[in-house]
C-alpha cells in the first residue's frame, strides 16, 4: 500500500484491504463459474471500526457488478433476544417480493414450517419444533438459491446475530459442498458467548482462510488523510491522525470529516485539535455532540437506539412524542451528521423507508448514553408502540423484558402471550426468558403456578434438573387444578426421567394417582407410572408389577385414550415377557379405533409421547405382525417429516423405520434408515435413548449383513459399549454387543456380555426369545467348552419360544437347537426350522435357516435356494458363506 493509493473518503475503510478483496473477487467468481459447484463461506474477523462493514459493501458492489444477486442481513447488539433477527432481514425481502402462492410453490413442505419463522406465514395449532425449523430455513435457503443463483449471502455483524439464526447458519454451512452458494460472514472476535459462541465456531470451522483484519499503518493512514483533504497535508498532521486513531479506518475516517468539518488546515501546526476532534465523534464526545444538535435531535436519535430495528419517522416519533414535521426535520438533521443514514435518502427529504445508525458505534453510544431509568421507561413505550402497530406480542416482547418488575399483571398476560407466540415459531429459548421475566413481575397468586407450569414445559427438552424445579413448585402452589394438574404430573416425570431420577419420576405419579378417585385422570396418572416402569432397563421391577398391570387392563375395552394406553402398556409387557403373542395382539389391537390410533394419540399429540406408540408398534413388530408395525412406524415419520419436527423424534422415527425393515429381511434398506437415524441423533446429543437405539440397530443390522468391521467401526467411533442406558433399548444392547464381540473373534468377552444380558432379563422377566436374543447366541458360543449349559440353554429357548408362539421365535429356537446337534437329528431339527421360518416374515432368517439346512443336509438346491433369498436380503455374508460351499462342492447332492 502506497501513500500515492487514489481513492475517496467514502472508500477509506478499503486501504490495505487487498487481500480480503482479492478473496471476495476469487470467490465470487469461483460462484460464477459454475452453477454445480460446491458452494463456500468467507469469514472476516475485527475489532470495532477495522472496516468489516465496508468490506461487505465492497463485496456486495463487486458481486451485483457480476450479475450475482446478493442478499444481506446485520446483527444487532440490542436485538440479540429478537429470534430469528438476521435471517429474516436475509431471506424476507426476496420472499415477499413473491406472491403467496409462488412462496408456497418454492418452498413447498417447508412452507408451513420455516414461513412462520420467517414471518410470511401464520402459525400452526402446536408448537413448531426448533431442529425442524431450522432445518426448513435451510432447506428454504437451498431452494431459492437454484432460482437466484449466482446467489452472494452477507452478514455483518455476525456476533450480534440472535441464536436461533446462528444455529441455521451453522446448519446451513455444514452442507455447502453441494449448494452453490457464497456466504461471506463478519464478526468481532470473542464477543459472542454461551451457545452463540459455540455456533460461531462451528461457522468458522467450516470456512476457508479466516481474514482477520489489522489497523492501518501509518503509510495507509497518511495517504488516507491525503486522498480526503488534498495532498499539501504534511506528514506530522498525518502521524498525528494515525497516531489518535490507532489506525482504525472507522475513527480515522469520522475524525477526516470534523476536519474538513472544522475547516482545519492539514499541518503540524492543527495537530493540537485532533484529538478534541476526535472525542466528539466517540463515546461521550459523539453524545455531547448530539445534545448540541438540540432536545428534538436528542430525543429523536435515542428513541431510534431503543427500536433498534424497524425504524421509521413515524414509530421514531411516537417513542419520542414529536409531531410530524418536527421528527422529519430531526431525521435529516441526524442523516446529515452523519448519525443516521438511509438507502434511499433524498436531499431535504427522509421516505417511509427504515433508518439505521450509521456504524454500531454510534448505536451503542447513543443506548448506553441514555439514563438508565429512562431506558426503561422508554423500552415501555417502546412495547407499547410496538404493540398498536400490529405487530403483536412476541415483537413487543424485547422491550417488555427491560421494564422494572411493579407487580403489572397485564405485563404478565403479555409476556405469557409472546412466549405462546415464540414457541409457535420454534424459539423456545425466547419463551423461557419471556417467562422467567414474568415471574419477576411476579405473577399473581391466581396465576403464578401457570406462569411456573408453562416454564416448565418450555424448558423440558433442554433442561429437565430446571423443569423440575419449575414443576414441583407449580404443584406447591394453589391455582393447577384437574387435567392441567395431571399434566403437570406427567411433565415432571418425564423430566424426572430424562434426568436419571427414575425412582422419584415413580414415586411421583404413583402419589398423585392415590391422590385421585377411579375415573381418566387417575387412569392417565396410573399409565404414566407403568410406562415409566416398563422403560426403566435397570434394576428389577417391583414385585407383582405385571400382575397389576394385567388387572387393572383386563376389563379396559378402550373406550377413552387413558384405557388405551393401558392396553398399550399391557400388550408391551406381555410381549417382552414371552407371554402368548394372539393374545399380545390381541390386547393390541383394543388398543385402536377401526385398526388405527385414536384422535388424540398420534404421533405429534404431546398427552401420551413417542415411547407409548413405540411400545405398540413393536410389540406388533415381535409377534410377526410386521405389516402392522411397519404401518405404524412409516406413519410417525411421515408425520414428523410433514410436522417439521427433525430432532429426537424424527432420529426414532427412523430408527425404527430401520428396525421394521431389519426384521422384515430388507438390510439394505435398514441400514439407510438406521444411518439416518444416527445423523439425526448426533445433532441431539450422545448419551441419550434414541442415540442407543439408532447404534444399537445399526449394528446388529451390519452384523446381518456381515459386515463384521464396519460394525465394529461404528460400535467404537458411536460409542456402542458399557455403561449403557437406564431406559429399555430394542433389540437389547448387551446381546447385540456380545454377537458383535463374538464376530471379531473376542470369544471370551462375547460370553461374558451375554451373560450379562442374560442376568439383566432375568431380573426383568425378558423371556421373549426373539426380543432378547442372548439366549441362542450364548448356546452357541457355548458349545464346544461346555455343551450341557449349551444344550439348556437352547431347550429353555425353544419352551420359551413355544410359549410365545409365533413361527419366527420356534424357528429361530430349532435353529439354535440344530447347531448344537449332529447326524440326523441335526437335519430334522433344521428342516424344522425352515419350515417355521418360511412362514416366517422375517426373511434374513429364512434365508440363514435355508443356508445352514442345505449345508447339513448336502443339498444344493437347499443352499441355492438360500442364497437366493440372502441375495435379496442384502446379507452378504451369508452369500459368501453359501457361495464358498458351493464352490467346493464336497459332499453335496
Amino acid at each position: 500500500m502506497t501513500e500515492e493509493r487514489p481513492g475517496t473518503a467514502g472508500s477509506a475503510a478499503l486501504w490495505e484491504r487487498d487481500t480480503q478483496l482479492a478473496a471476495a473477487e476469487r470467490a465470487i467468481d469461483a460462484l460464477r463459474a459454475d452453477s454445480a459447484s460446491a458452494g463456500s463461506l468467507l469469514l472476516l474477523t475485527g475489532e470495532a471500526g477495522l472496516g468489516k462493514t465496508a468490506l461487505m459493501a465492497e463485496t456486495r458492489r463487486i458481486a451485483e457488478k457480476r450479475n450475482c444477486t446478493v442478499w444481506s442481513a446485520r446483527g444487532g447488539e440490542t436485538l440479540k433476544s429478537v429470534p430469528f433477527n438476521v435471517v429474516r432481514q436475509l431471506l424476507q425481502p426476496a420472499l415477499l417480493s413473491l406472491m403467496p402462492e409462488e412462496a408456497r410453490e418454492y418452498l413447498g413442505d417447508w412452507y408451513d414450517i420455516a414461513g412462520p419463522a420467517l414471518g410470511i406465514a401464520e402459525p400452526g395449532d402446536r408448537m413448531a419444533d426448533p431442529q425442524g425449523v431450522c432445518d426448513g430455513l435451510v432447506a428454504a435457503v437451498r431452494r431459492l438459491a437454484k432460482r437466484d443463483w449466482p446467489l452472494v449471502l452477507l452478514i455483518d455483524d455476525a456476533h450480534w446475530a440472535d441464536q436461533e439464526t446462528l444455529r441455521w447458519l451453522a446448519a446451513f454451512a455444514e452442507r455447502l459442498d453441494d449448494l452453490s452458494v457464497l456466504v461471506v460472514v463478519a464478526r468481532r472476535p470473542d464477543e459472542a458467548t454461551g451457545d452463540s459462541a459455540a455456533h460461531l465456531e462451528a461457522i468458522a470451522r467450516t470456512a476457508g482462510p479466516v481474514a482477520a483484519l489489522d489497523a492501518l499503518t501509518p503509510v495507509a493512514a497518511a495517504g488516507l488523510t491525503r486522498a480526503t483533504l488534498g495532498p499539501h497535508a504534511d506528514g506530522p498532521f498525518c502521524r498525528e491522525v494515525w497516531a489518535v486513531t490507532a489506525g482504525n479506518p472507522y475513527e480515522t475516517v469520522e475524525l477526516l470529516a470534523k476536519v474538513q468539518d472544522a475547516g482545519l488546515a492539514p499541518v503540524e501546526a492543527s495537530c493540537g485539535s485532533l484529538r478534541e476532534l476526535n472525542n466528539s465523534a466517540r463515546g461521550g464526545g459523539l453524545v455531547a455532540r448530539l445534545q448540541d444538535l438540540g432536545l428534538a435531535a436528542t430525543r429523536f436519535a435515542q428513541a431510534a437506539a431503543i427500536l433498534g430495528s424497524g425504524i421509521t419517522v413515524d414509530l421514531v416519533a411516537r417513542l419520542a412524542t414529536l409531531g410530524p414535521n418536527d421528527a422529519y426535520r430531526c431525521a435529516n438533521l441526524l442523516c446529515t451528521e452523519r448519525i443516521l443514514t438511509e438507502p434511499d435518502l433524498r436531499v431535504g427529504h427522509i421516505t417511509d423507508s427504515e433508518l439505521e445508525f450509521v456504524h454500531p458505534l454510534i448505536a451503542t453510544a447513543v443506548y448506553d448514553s441514555i439514563p438508565d431509568g429512562m431506558r426503561t421507561a422508554m423500552h415501555g413505550i417502546a412495547a407499547q408502540v410496538v404493540t398498536e402497530s400490529g405487530k403483536g406480542a412476541a415483537a413487543a416482547s424485547r422491550h417488555l423484558l427491560h421494564v422494572y418488575p411493579d407487580d403489572d399483571e397485564e405485563l404478565v398476560e403479555q409476556l405469557r402471550e409472546a412466549a405462546r407466540e415464540h414457541q409457535m415459531v420454534g424459539a423456545p429459548d425466547a419463551a423461557r426468558r419471556c417467562l422467567e421475566r414474568a415471574l419477576l413481575e411476579p405473577p399473581r397468586p391466581e396465576s403464578h403456578a401457570h406462569v411456573l407450569y408453562e416454564l416448565g414445559c418450555v424448558t423440558l427438552l433442554t433442561s429437565p434438573a430446571t423443569t423440575i424445579g419449575h414443576l414441583q413448585t407449580a404443584l406447591a402452589l394453589p391455582g393447577l387444578e384437574g387435567a392441567l394438574r395431571v399434566d403437570a404430573i406427567v411433565r415432571l416425570s418425564q423430566a424426572l426421567l430424562h434426568n436419571n431420577q427414575m425412582e422419584e419420576a415413580v414415586r411421583t405419579v404413583e402419589e398423585e394417582a392415590a391422590r385421585h378417585q377411579p375415573g381418566p385422570a387417575r387412569m392417565r396418572l396410573q399409565g404414566a407410572q407403568f410406562m415409566l416402569e416398563c422403560l426403566h432397563g435397570g434394576d428389577a421391577p417391583a414385585p407383582g408389577r405385571s400382575e397389576r398391570l394385567a388387572d387393572l387392563a383386563r376389563p379396559c375395552t378402550g373406550r377413552d385414550n387413558s384405557e388405551r394406553a393401558l392396553l398399550m402398556l399391557r400388550g408391551f409387557d406381555a410381549m417382552t415377557h414371552g407371554e402368548n403373542a394372539e393374545e399380545v395382539v390381541e390386547v393390541c389391537d383394543r388398543a385402536l379405533v377401526n385398526g388405527r390410533l385414536a384422535p388424540g394419540l398420534g404421533w405429534t399429540d404431546p398427552e401420551w409421547g413417542i415411547e407409548l406408540l413405540l411400545m405398540l408398534a413393536c410389540s406388533y413388530a415381535y409377534t410377526d405382525r410386521l405389516d402392522r408395525a411397519e404401518a405404524f412406524y412409516t406413519e410417525a415419520l411421515r408425520a414428523y417429516e410433514t410436522a417439521g419436527w427433525s430432532g429426537g423424534h424424527l432420529s426414532l422415527a427412523h430408527a425404527y423405520v430401520g428396525l421394521g425393515h431389519r426384521r422384515r429381511g430388507r438390510l439394505r434398506e435398514a441400514e439407510t434408515s438406521l444411518r439416518e437415524s444416527l445423523r439425526l441423533a448426533e445433532r441431539v446429543g450422545r448419551g441419550l435413548p434414541l442415540y442407543w437405539s439408532a447404534t444399537c440397530n445399526l449394528v446388529d443390522t451390519l452384523l446381518a449383513r456381515g459386515h463384521v468391521q464396519d460394525a465394529w467401526d461404528i460400535a467404537e467411533q458411536y460409542g456402542f459399549a458399557p455403561p449403557y442406558p437406564s431406559t429399555i433399548v430394542l433389540p437389547e444392547p448387551r446381546a447385540v454387543r456380545g454377537r458383535l464381540l463374538l464376530a471379531v473373534g473376542r470369544t471370551k468377552e462375547g460370553i461374558n456380555e451375554l451373560e450379562a444380558a442374560e442376568k439383566a432379563a432375568t431380573a426383568r422377566g425378558f423371556h421373549n426369545p426373539v426380543l432378547a436374543t442372548w439366549s441362542v447366541d450364548l448356546a452357541r458360543a457355548l458349545a464346544t467348552e461346555d455343551p450341557l449349559r449349551a444344550a439348556t440353554l437352547a431347550s429353555d429357548a425353544r419352551r420359551n419360544a413355544e410359549r410365545f408362539g409365533t413361527d419366527t421365535a420356534i424357528g429361530e429356537a430349532l435353529r439354535c437347537a440344530a447347531s448344537l446337534e449332529t447326524g440326523q437329528r441335526a437335519v430334522r431339527l433344521a428342516a424344522q426350522a425352515v419350515a417355521y421360518l418360511e412362514a416366517s416374515p422375517c426373511q434374513y432368517e429364512h434365508a440363514a435357516a435355508r443356508v445352514e439346512y442345505g449345508i447339513l443336509a448336502r443339498s444344493v438346491a437347499e443352499i441355492q435356494r438360500g442364497l437366493t433369498l440372502a441375495k435379496s436380503c442384502g446379507a452378504d455374508g451369508l452369500v459368501a458363506q453359501a457361495r464358498d460351499v458351493l464352490e467346493t462342492g464336497r459332499g453335496l447332492r
